[in-house]
């Protein structure tokens, strides 16, 4: 059915609570493997019926030539307007920002208020205050095509975790060229492309990784660094789960913030069949080392597979790439260090380590220190207890959705140094949910078995319904279980881990004596070659 858009003012249908309308309710959640959405079947542009309602959030900062033509662009969007409203987001400009002449139905206009500023905590302001079942961020210098919005929305009635990205070109902009009622009607008919030069248009860097993942839909588990600024949606439960924007991050909020929604076990969908033009270059394609010093701090110490952590060397971080629960209620002490030291130490010190076990029952009454029942208890309290990173818990703690990996290791097995940097490796490198590992004397299953489990896969599960009992099937068919072995997890450490100076230094003088044995071959060649009689020398070439 096609759209159709009464146009009657004050007509939109109000859903009965932020996230909750009955069409929220109702929309499906179909199973989606890793992040292949290709299962969905999109309907046409124009020729469906959406019920949803979406907000779109517009965080501005100065700029009203801008804003102006954005407003007039989504007053003349295909969506109906009883199901969309506009919320502009004045964080802070001089003179104050105003609605303009044209702009869409049901707009408001707000302030970011006390508390922060910057564009994360005005997106946050805008959804807080809009109603909408999906949210619609759209940056202020966004000049959006006829179908934008019906397009993302298009994939919000189709499942209720997606993250649906806006495409965009980059163009030269100058004041008042368009002006906002040619941008209307040229957006009412259609003709945003011809707005402007496509000639002079530049592309995201962000499509070179779409490009290379058909679309994302091979994307590995960073799939979620395409998911930022600019022009994207989610629903707003989506949004909530995740916790909104970190408001303190007045840059890099937006990438922060994609990671978080991945962690949910969201999929990650571009949208390619409608565009928008971005008014002017950004801060990043003007000031790239600048803007990247800035925000690879904030980012870094709350991303833990940021790419630039790793080169940064051994450190603990604002949030850890992986949590360790050990359960040390019946273990000695020396199967606790057998386990713990070798984690501790290692090659990835940016963990938490949760010991399990009644800790609660170790009082300080008169006992004969010796002898008493908790000893192998007490003794281990005092041993780690001086390491920030080491918790006592009585039970294993919820999960922290903003760490994406979560080892189990039973108490007395001998991880090697890089045993938590071997086994997410293995995780990434096969995209699986769960890594279950077999090994002599090490449980295949039950509460003494050693898993990995990645946290976005068992976030998935979880919103589709999957029970404990069924939970690891459940991420087994949505991201898939990879078992492994022991080797390089278990067991005796294969080479000291600080041995890496004197292995780059061999390693140097190998590739230093090829190099040397490949220009003696080469000029025993050319050698060889002039002193060829000429006969054999043609046979040769022949």
């Amino acid at each position: 059915m096609t759209i159709v858009d009464d146009g009657a003012a004050g007509g939109r249908t109000k859903p009965d609570g932020a996230g909750h309308s009955p069409a929220a309710a109702a929309t499906p959640r179909p199973w989606i493997r890793r992040n292949d959405y290709t299962a969905l079947e999109v309907p046409p542009l124009g020729g469906w019926e959406p019920a949803l309602s979406v907000s779109v959030v517009i965080p501005a900062h100065g700029h009203q030539d801008k804003l102006d033509l954005v407003l007039a662009a989504l007053a003349a969007q295909s969506y109906p307007s009883r199901l969309m409203e506009t919320v502009v987001v004045d964080d802070g400009s001089a003179p104050p920002l105003r609605l303009p002449e044209v702009c869409p139905e049901n707009t408001r206009l707000i302030t970011s208020g006390e508390g922060g500023w910057g564009s994360a905590h005005a997106v946050n302001c805008g959804v807080a205050a809009g109603e909408g079942d999906v949210v619609l961020r759209l940056d202020a210098d966004m000049l959006a095509h006829r179908e934008h919005v019906e397009s993302q929305m298009r994939w919000h009635h189709l499942a209720d975790y997606l993250a649906v990205l806006g495409h965009k070109l980059f163009v030269p902009f100058t004041p008042g060229e368009p002006d906002p009622e040619s941008v209307h009607t040229a957006v009412s008919q259609g003709r945003a492309a011809e707005l402007f030069d496509p000639g002079s248009a530049e592309k995201h860097w962000i499509e070179r990784i779409i490009d290379s993942t058909d679309g994302l839909t091979t994307a590995d588990h960073k799939a979620y660094r395409v998911f930022i600024g600019a022009s994207g949606s989610l629903h707003r439960g989506l949004f909530d789960e995740a916790g909104g924007l970190a408001g303190e991050l007045v840059l890099g909020g937006d990438s922060e913030f994609a990671y978080r929604v991945a962690q949910t076990g969201a999929v990650f969908v571009p949208d390619l069949e409608t565009s928008s033009w971005h008014l002017g270059r950004t801060q990043m394609q003007t000031r790239r080392e600048a803007g990247t010093r800035y925000r690879h701090p904030f980012v870094a110490a709350r991303v833990p597979d940021f790419e630039n952590r790793r080169k940064q060397g051994p450190r603990q971080w604002a949030v850890p790439y992986a949590d360790v629960v050990v359960d040390v209620s019946a273990a000695s002490l020396e199967e606790a260090e057998t386990t713990l030291a070798p984690l501790l130490s290692g090659s990835a010190p940016d963990i938490r380590a949760f010991l399990v076990g009644p800790w609660s029952e170790l009082g300080e009454e008169r006992r004969l220190p010796l002898e008493e029942e908790l000893l192998d208890l007490r003794l281990i309290r005092e041993t780690f207890r001086g390491d920030s990173r080491v918790s006592f818990v009585e039970e294993a703690p919820e999960r922290d959705a903003a760490v994406p990996f979560r080892l189990h290791m039973p108490a007395g097995c001998r991880p090697t140094h890089r045993a938590v940097e071997r086994i997410t490796r293995v995780a990434d490198k096969h995209a699986a949910g769960l890594v279950r590992l077999t090994a002599p004397g090490v449980a295949a299953h039950g509460p003494q078995a050693l898993r990995l489990e990645r946290t976005a896969a068992f976030a998935r599960a979880r919103r589709l319904g999957a029970g404990q009992e069924g939970l690891d099937a459940a991420v087994d068919r949505l991201y898939g279980l990879h078992w492994i072995g022991g080797a390089g997890i278990l067991g005796e450490e294969e080479e000291p881990p600080h041995d890496w100076g004197r292995r780059l230094r061999a390693a140097e003088e190998a590739a230093e004596a090829q190099r040397a044995r490949a220009d003696r071959l080469e000029r025993r060649l050319r050698w060889l070659s002039r002193g060829l009689p000429r006969r054999l020398a043609e046979r040769l070439a022949r």
